[in-house]
């Protein structure tokens, strides 16, 4: 048995003690939007810091906590706050708990973060799905000896975005009333936020918007087989000729006000499936 496995093992160990239902769709919330919390009955919480081998959150507004519960008739785990690579954690680390999931029976993982704007279409607030992503992370979690248990050493990578959730989420929006974007995500190293040559260089490589996580997770997801739906938030604006200085409490606070919108759509997207 390899060190991978029995890592997952002894982790699920842990949560056994707490539950032994399927989850069939997976949860992990971004900087500033863990809210959705507020839309599953919670039956189980569990600290990251009692989950052996898990990494625990270090980032302002990560609450560091794995939720079990039901949004209308379907069962969800969710993480409350996820890991970054800024943070000193390897991409394997990061991706720990996806694999986890796995064995929980998800299916389906829906992923949410918060973005800077580089299309410039794009405004504060705007929420966005996620059709594709460029890894400018400088690492891949597939790296290392390949878990064929898990999956494939070559994973496709066509469809990292479910088509299908992203048209169900596009409906949902439709339903009500909510302005959404479609782009792409690039992710970066971080912890800076970018210079203006930098998000001229990221807008010239096709990138709708840049952020610091979601892509580790998405590919470990599709290496295991799992659909993705990722929904982005723009929490500022990263045009070079106009930009202005931000924080990371404007950040925040601007994920939290378009918050209502992402959860809504999730909510709902899980209730369809």
């Amino acid at each position: 048995m390899s060190d991978l496995i029995t890592k997952i093992n002894e982790t699920l160990k842990v949560i056994k003690q707490y539950t032994e239902d399927e989850y069939p769709v997976g949860i992990i919330l971004g900087t500033g939007l863990g809210g959705l919390v507020k839309e599953i009955n919670v039956e189980h919480e569990i600290d990251y810091s009692n989950l052996p081998h898990f990494p625990v959150s270090t980032v302002e507004s990560h609450k560091g906590k794995l939720i079990f519960g039901t949004i209308g008739d379907k069962k969800v785990v969710a993480m409350q706050g996820r890991f970054h690579y800024y943070e000193g954690y390897s991409m394997q680390q990061i991706t720990f708990p996806v694999r986890v999931m796995k064995f929980l029976c998800v299916k389906t993982l829906l992923v949410s973060n918060a973005c800077g704007g580089m299309n410039p279409l794009f405004q504060r607030g705007d929420v966005m799905l996620m059709v594709d992503h460029i890894n400018f992370l400088g690492d891949n979690p597939l790296i290392g000896k390949n878990e064929d248990e898990l999956g494939p050493r070559f994973p496709d990578m066509s469809e990292p975005y479910s088509n299908e959730l992203i048209s169900l989420a596009e409906n949902v929006a439709i339903e009500n009333k909510i302005k959404i974007q479609k782009g792409v995500y690039v992710a970066v190293p971080g912890p800076n936020l970018e210079t203006k040559a930098e998000y001229r260089f990221l807008r010239a490589t096709g990138a709708d918007v840049v952020g610091m996580s979601t892509i580790p997770e998405n590919i470990v997801a599709n290496h295991m087989g799992i659909k993705v739906l990722g929904i982005s938030i723009v929490t500022d604006e990263c045009f070079p000729d106009s930009l202005k200085h931000v924080n990371v409490e404007e950040i925040i606070a601007t994920a939290q006000k378009a918050e209502p919108k992402m959860t809504l759509i999730m909510s709902e997207v899980i209730k369809k499936l």
